[in-house]
């Protein structure tokens, strides 16, 4: 070793030394300064030299994370931070006299405590904050961080569900002293939201503190309070894509029941499927949601879907009893056949329905085959067995003449009722189809505007 390098190596291990010795020297003061302020001192009476004087709490509440918010129960559970100061007057000390000391750690069962507890607190086990260490000060400030995890009542309102807003409050105040023995304030004008954590379902708005001072009908004097207003949005995302599109995507098939040909036999049952799946979407919403007189808002777009489905499957059976009258059913009243078979069915792009609603048929001559001339004369038959029986004589075939007339009436007499009853048969069907086609877009154009209101209240 150099000759030099000796007095720099012995001030280092006299630095070294010293260093060591002091911090002994301020753990003894520390431990000297914790028997000397709890020598005489008592955690049961309220710190004050002057007992007829409120002592001054200040409160501030941090929010770290919602944990969850149970509508149907209407308890939310929140974790905060919850911060307590005020002053005691027995706990000062001179920091020069314990080599410079200015505060301490201690735990927060040495000293006096303000029972400030959560007024609508819904834990059944009323657990209190957690025994963390108070900070104390030389001039008797002191200090109590301790973090919380709360279940509080909250009123919840679900009648815009899923596109709701809830005000859920967090009042804290002391249990025993009332207001002439504990000052409690809120020490900022709203709550603490720079740690929080976002949750998934729940966005944090705001959350305004607002101090009052409230008597009781138990007790004449005064007892302030600090309340916390936690104001939540809901995010709605989820809901539209699990619960709303899903119940529009399926309340457009009701109209579409009118689409299907009535011969399918399909019609019926696909109104009573949409109105089972319906059923189950409402169920599922009614699990979540608590029982109370306001119905939410999506719940009511399900109940106006159902009603309108069942509406539409009434109609349904309604117009294929139409459908199939058959053909011993009564001609198509003068006013129905005037409103549906001309205005409505132009109104509704429905032209024929069959054979019965073809347009007239143009003949080779210039007349209309109408298929429904009646009489001997206007028969083509009838006329060629005119001509047939024209060059033969009266005596041999007077008989067979007659016969042969009687036969041709009945079977144009026959041709005539068949062509009677498709036409009243074909015209039954055709109002049947206008009828559809009407109910069709009526009930498409309520799905539509039912599906814009309730999605107008998430803009």
């Amino acid at each position: 070793m150099e000759p030099g390098a000796r007095p720099l190596l012995a001030l280092c291990l006299a630095g070294c030394l010293l260093a060591t010795g002091c911090r002994g020297a301020q753990g003894r003061f520390a431990y000297k300064l914790l028997h000397d302020l709890f020598a005489n001192y008592s955690s049961a009476l309220r710190p004050v030299e002057d007992t007829d004087r409120a002592l001054n709490v200040t409160l501030q509440v941090t929010l770290s994370q919602i944990i969850d918010m149970d509508e149907r129960n209407q308890v939310l559970t929140s974790y905060l931070w919850v911060r307590q100061a005020w002053l005691d007057a027995h706990l000062t000390w001179d920091k020069d006299a314990y080599d410079g000391i200015d505060s301490i750690r201690i735990p927060s069962s040495y000293v006096w405590r303000p029972d400030i507890i959560l007024y609508n607190n819904a834990d059944d086990r009323f657990g209190g904050s957690m025994e963390t260490n108070v900070v104390l000060r030389s001039d008797g400030h002191i200090m109590w961080d301790s973090p919380a995890i709360t279940k509080s009542s909250c009123k919840v309102d679900v009648s815009y569900f899923p596109f709701d807003g809830q005000r859920c409050r967090l009042t804290f105040g002391s249990w025993t002293y009332n207001g002439n023995q504990i000052d409690l304030r809120n020490q900022l004008d709203t709550g603490d939201l720079t740690d929080f954590v976002e949750n998934v379902e729940w966005e944090v708005l705001g959350m305004p503190a607002t101090r009052n001072v409230i008597t009781y009908g138990c007790c004449s004097e005064p007892y302030p309070d600090v309340t916390y207003t936690l104001l939540l949005r809901r995010r709605a995302s989820f809901y539209i894509f699990n619960l709303l599109l899903p119940c529009i995507m399926v309340s457009f098939l009701a109209p579409l029941g009118f689409y299907l040909p009535a011969d399918s036999g399909e019609k019926v049952s696909l109104g009573v499927t949409v109105l089972l799946a319906l059923t189950v979407f409402q169920l599922l919403v009614a699990e979540s949601m608590p029982p109370s007189e306001s119905v939410p808002l999506i719940g009511k777009y399900y109940i106006a879907t159902m009603t309108m489905i069942t509406a539409s499957t009434a109609l349904t059976i309604f117009i294929m009893n139409v459908h199939h009258c058959g053909p011993g059913a009564r001609p198509v009243p003068p006013w129905a056949r005037w409103l549906i078979l001309h205005h409505m069915a132009r109104l509704c792009c429905v032209y024929e329905v069959g054979e019965s609603c073809k347009s007239p048929r143009r003949m080779p001559g210039g007349r209309v085959d109408r298929g429904d001339a009646g009489g001997p004369g206007e028969s083509p038959m009838e006329g060629e067995v005119g001509a047939e029986s024209g060059g033969c004589p009266r005596d041999h075939c007077v008989c067979h003449h007659d016969g042969l007339l009687r036969n041709v009436g009945y079977i144009a007499g026959c041709f005539r009722r068949h062509r009677a009853s498709q036409r009243r048969t074909g015209e039954w069907k055709k109002v049947a189809k206008v009828m559809d086609r009407f109910f069709m877009w009526v009930f498409f154009l309520m799905v539509f505007l039912m599906s814009v209101l309730v999605l107008g209240k998430a803009a």
